[in-house]
């Protein structure tokens, strides 16, 4: 982790406000940086979040009289309203599923791109070390999808986190499974299997300590690499001592390799529960639905009604993607994006302080949110305490909201059906 101290953070705020400052009202284009891993095991869901934040990009360009209605920094005509009609410019770098490669490609956008903010970085470990440099050189960094505990228990002056984090997930998932054992289920023996960077880690710890405080025994915590091109060890630990429940936090390529060893050892649990990421990747999805069927995940979009915010995007995120709708990852991107957007329209300048200063007093409200948040407002930490989350299941390919039963669309069937 690179340490930055106050000192250096401000120095490179002033350096890079004198360069930007001075020719905001005269820019035609504000240049965003977005750091996201188009490659490496977790690249179709970072290529799908790209396609969300370009969206947001675009009509923002292009203007749109729905949404204006809605929200303020999106024109009718085009452009950001407060900075005279001015374009916004994405400019994509690969991080390469790489904590180096990412802090070296944020580096590039900041000191050669000169963007005005950076977004990102999908996984946990990444953002750890792309929005370091961030801060080290005074840029904002809107992250919209990382969930480490310690992203925000840094110290951190520049740093603006959008999501629910890994706490918020572990008790939606205590409170799921304590109703299912009132109900007679059974939930006695419960595994937690993860991925072994900062995401995995810090999630898997965070539910473990949730689940012993909450009175849930967790009886096996199996650690992998989501690189791994065999993880027949690790189902046939789960197949030995059979749990009632696993938790799996994994990224894509890992998700589908589990389903089809699972398959493979004709194993199952009564309860599965995929804790989103790339179990909720529309290749996942694609590829392994069908076999999954009763799987339970969280995610924080579900399309809205007509007319919403959500419903508006969802529809133009299908045109540009020929079919595929919006899901939590890429929900959770654009709503990102759109957060430093409006931020952006709000400072009236690309100057980094002012830019920074709008990130502070944001408040936006929850009909104003593409994902299903109660809104946007960000504590001393930088972290959204109005983040939410819904618990949803796979039924016939898709995932349904089925608890809280307030967001519920189908009812909840147990136990896992799988194959």
């Amino acid at each position: 982790m690179v340490k930055v101290s106050r000192r250096t953070a401000a120095a490179g705020a002033a350096l890079l406000a004198f360069g930007l400052a001075g020719s905001a009202f005269a820019q035609s284009t504000v240049k965003i940086g977005a750091v996201y891993p188009l490659s490496g095991n977790a690249a179709s869901a970072g290529n799908y979040e790209k396609m969300a934040i370009e969206l947001a990009a675009e009509v923002v360009n292009n203007g749109n009289a729905e949404l204006a209605r809605m929200l303020p920094f999106i024109s009718p005509t085009g452009g950001l309203p407060g900075l005279k009609g001015a374009k916004v410019q994405v400019v994509v770098a690969d991080n390469q599923g790489a904590p180096a490669a990412g802090a070296n490609q944020t580096l590039r956008l900041i000191t050669q791109e000169k963007v005005a903010a950076v977004i990102g970085a999908y996984q946990s470990g990444i953002t750890e070390t792309t929005s370091a440099i961030a801060e080290k050189y005074g840029i904002p960094f809107v992250n919209p999808e990382s969930v480490a505990a310690n992203l925000t228990e840094r110290g951190f002056k520049w740093f603006f986190r959008v999501t629910p984090v890994a706490a918020d997930f572990a008790k939606a998932y205590s409170a799921f499974l304590r109703e299912q054992k009132a109900a007679g289920k059974k939930v006695d023996s419960i595994a937690i299997i993860h991925e072994n960077t900062e995401y995995g880690n810090s999630v898997a710890k965070v539910i473990a300590e949730v689940f012993k405080t909450d009175g849930l025994n967790v009886t096996q915590n199996i650690s992998y690499s989501a690189n791994s091109t065999d993880v027949q060890p690790q189902v046939l630990q789960l197949k030995e001592k059979n749990p009632d429940v696993a938790i799996f936090i994994s990224y894509t390529s890992d998700a589908i390799l589990y389903t089809k060893t699972m398959k493979e050892q004709n194993w199952k649990p009564q309860i599965l529960i995929a804790d989103d990421a790339g179990f909720n990747d529309p290749k996942y999805i694609k590829e392994m639905g069908s076999q999954v069927e009763g799987l339970i995940s969280r995610t924080s979009f579900a399309a809205g009604k007509p007319g919403s915010v959500a419903a508006i995007f969802d529809a133009l995120y299908k045109k540009k993607t020929n079919g595929d709708g919006l899901e939590d990852v890429s929900g959770r991107g654009l709503q990102g994006m759109l957060v430093l957007l409006d931020a952006i329209n709000r400072a009236g300048s690309t100057d980094p302080a002012k830019i920074q200063a709008a990130l502070k007093a944001t408040d936006l409200k929850q009909e104003q949110m593409v994902a299903g948040y109660k809104g946007v407002k960000f504590d001393a930490k930088g972290q959204n305490i109005l983040a939410s989350s819904i618990v949803t299941q796979m039924r016939g390919g898709q995932y349904a909201p089925v608890w809280p039963k307030a967001n519920a669309t189908a009812d909840l069937v147990l136990p896992y059906k799988g194959w």
